[in-house]
């Protein structure tokens, strides 16, 4: 361990020598699915790290040499390495990854409350502790994705405290540097996503950059504050929620009009400035839906009016699971095959494919809709065999079910599931009703098997 220095005081030249000589020690506060790729690349990088989590499993596992993240390819290399080389370590204690540390970095979660108002809770509490146990010279950036003018205003208040103890720019530096990195290619994103970073004085920002650079070596972009970085990240995000948003409901119209809304899309992307996105059962993950609900409730600071546009995404993609079982109940009722009583085998529960994470998955609307009338359900994701899933006992095999299935719902679009042969499911199925939300089965192909086929935006052939 080395020695505590005062970051706060260095000039250009004494923090790049410090960062090379690999003497500027980091803590990282929140060691989930990003959190912990970050502090295995720092450590990575030559600087000692330390991992503060209150999930004393986690702790514990990582302690004990168990990579927890076996979704994220190239970090299990990276984490035996740095384990070996005694440049990281984990705790579930506050005090001692604050005091070891130069650097604090917090990437914690943000989830949304009941009424899908976003929820600091967690980010506030570390705000207070910091308060109370650090000393002079620390360098705190917040990863977490927040709402513009947090950093400014809510978390800055409670830091410095009403006792004037410590005070910014003398006893502590405070930047931002939203993560950008999607679950299941994390270290590929770490390695080639320019960064933004947004501080509260431009000393800090310098410093900031120069550190991130040698960890990530990716381009990082100075912005003008912190409350900037936040609106940029969050700008990206609700962009795309709302893209999808517009598919979605592009593929409720095509239904109805007989048109094959992946054909439309096939064609579409050969415009040059057209982005493509693709309908699905609902959008999900710790990202998407709680940053429109943020930009959201930025809003509400600055209107009386709504965010009418953000709203209305929202509420065209979280209805999406209502149209799954609408379409499941179709293609049932033409067989006559009532929906009470019938066994429906759901494939994936993970909101995205190939990532073992169902925060906020459509998929558990789905299946709530799904037993609320009756069905009985059989849940099959490869990234959680024999598990208990939403009150539900997974399988591992879905093959061997297929013959007690009324219905088949593809959920999550694994790569274990894009080669499943129609014609086999139709020689395997009590009864062949597929319901395609992710449209990675062939229309023809299913069609032609005889399948019973809906999928999302695909109007019957």
């Amino acid at each position: 361990m080395s020695n505590m220095i005062k970051i706060l005081d260095m000039t250009d030249s004494e923090i790049v020598d410090t960062i090379q000589s690999g003497k500027l020690n980091i803590c990282v506060i929140g060691i989930g699915r990003i959190g912990l790729p970050t502090a295995l690349s720092f450590a990575n990088s030559g600087l000692p790290t330390i991992g503060v989590d209150i999930n004393e499993k986690l702790v514990e596992m990582i302690n004990s040499r168990n990579f927890p993240l076996n979704d994220e390819p190239g970090y299990d290399i990276i984490f035996d390495k740095v384990i070996n080389e005694k440049k990281f370590k984990a705790t579930t204690h506050f005090s001692e990854g604050v005091n070891y540390s130069d650097v604090i970095v917090l990437s914690l979660p943000t989830p949304m409350d009941e009424k899908n108002i976003p929820d600091y809770s967690s980010l506030l509490s570390i705000a207070k502790k910091l308060h109370d146990e650090i000393s002079d010279g620390k360098l705190i950036i917040i990863e977490s994705t927040v709402e513009p003018g947090f950093v400014e205003n809510d978390f800055l208040k409670i830091i410095e405290g009403d006792d004037n103890k410590l005070k910014l720019g003398k006893n502590f530096a405070l930047g931002v540097c939203p993560e950008t990195a999607n679950p299941g290619q994390i270290l590929n994103d770490f390695e080639r996503l320019p960064r933004l970073v947004g501080a509260m004085d431009e000393h800090t920002q310098n410093l900031i950059t120069k550190i991130y650079k040698h960890v990530f070596t990716v381009e990082l972009i100075p912005m003008p504050n912190c409350k900037t970085a936040n609106a940029v990240k969050l700008t990206t995000n609700v962009f795309r929620d709302l893209n999808i948003a517009f598919i979605n409901e592009l593929a409720l119209i095509f239904e109805k009009a007989g048109i094959d809304i992946m054909t439309v899309l096939e064609a579409a992307k050969t415009k040059y400035n057209f982005q493509v996105h693709y309908p699905s059962a609902g959008v999900g993950g710790p990202c998407l839906p709680v940053n429109s609900y943020q930009m959201i409730n930025f809003a509400k600071n600055f209107t009386s009016k709504t965010f009418g546009l953000v709203e209305n995404g929202r509420k065209i993609n979280e209805n999406m699971p209502f149209h799954t079982v609408e379409l499941l109940e179709d293609a049932l009722n033409e067989i006559k095959k009532p929906l009470s009583g019938a066994s429906i085998l759901v494939l994936g529960v993970s909101y995205k494919p190939d990532v073992k994470d169902i925060q906020l998955s459509p998929v558990e609307k789905i299946i709530n809709l799904l037993q609320e009338k009756g069905a009985n359900i059989l849940i099959y994701d490869p990234y959680f065999k024999n598990s208990e899933i939403f009150g539900i006992k997974t399988l591992n095999d879905f093959v061997q079910n297929l013959e007690n299935s009324d219905g088949l719902i593809i959920a999550t679009a694994h790569k274990e599931f894009h080669n499943i042969d129609p014609i086999f499911l139709k020689s395997k199925m009590k009864t062949p009703v597929v319901i395609d939300s992710k449209n990675i089965i062939n229309q023809n192909l299913a069609n032609q098997a005889g399948l019973i086929y809906r999928g999302i935006g695909r109007g019957k052939l």
